[in-house]
């Protein structure tokens, strides 16, 4: 079975963001910097620790929004989700076999593996992660 691995919170001031999560819920959230990767302002990325490694559950990320705000009065909002993949390009293929859409095709994170996103049939969007340590 496939898990949710990670998580991501958009937010317009990531560093307001970052300080009501550690305000509210002690989070442990500290920027982290792609190796080897020079990155835009915007492209800036923050780990969130939700807790002890001991106990269930996952940890995610918070990063700038890429598009405008959700509007007020929106049914639903949230945050995206990653699940853990054997097979990335098996996977967003089955995703878009099933009516979904790609929209930011696999790409490395350096160290940690390949990532897609993808929308599901009802315009929610989620990534998709296969683990490689290689992954450049």
């Amino acid at each position: 079975m496939n898990r949710i691995v990670h998580f991501e919170i958009h937010a317009g001031d990531p560093e307001r963001a970052a300080k009501f999560y550690r305000d509210v819920f002690g989070r442990e959230i500290e920027e982290w910097v792609m190796p080897g990767v020079e990155m835009k302002d915007e492209d800036r990325y923050w780990m969130v620790t939700t807790g002890p490694e001991t106990e269930p559950g996952i940890n995610g990320g918070l990063m700038f929004r890429q598009g405008p705000a959700p509007a007020e009065g929106q049914p639903a909002n949230a945050y995206v989700c990653t699940i853990g993949v054997a097979d990335l390009d098996e996977s967003v293929d089955a995703a878009l076999k099933a009516g979904g859409n790609l929209v930011l095709p696999r790409m490395a994170v350096p160290g940690i593996g390949w990532l897609a996103y993808c929308r599901d049939t009802e315009g929610n969007t989620f990534g998709m992660m296969q683990p490689d340590e290689n992954a450049q």
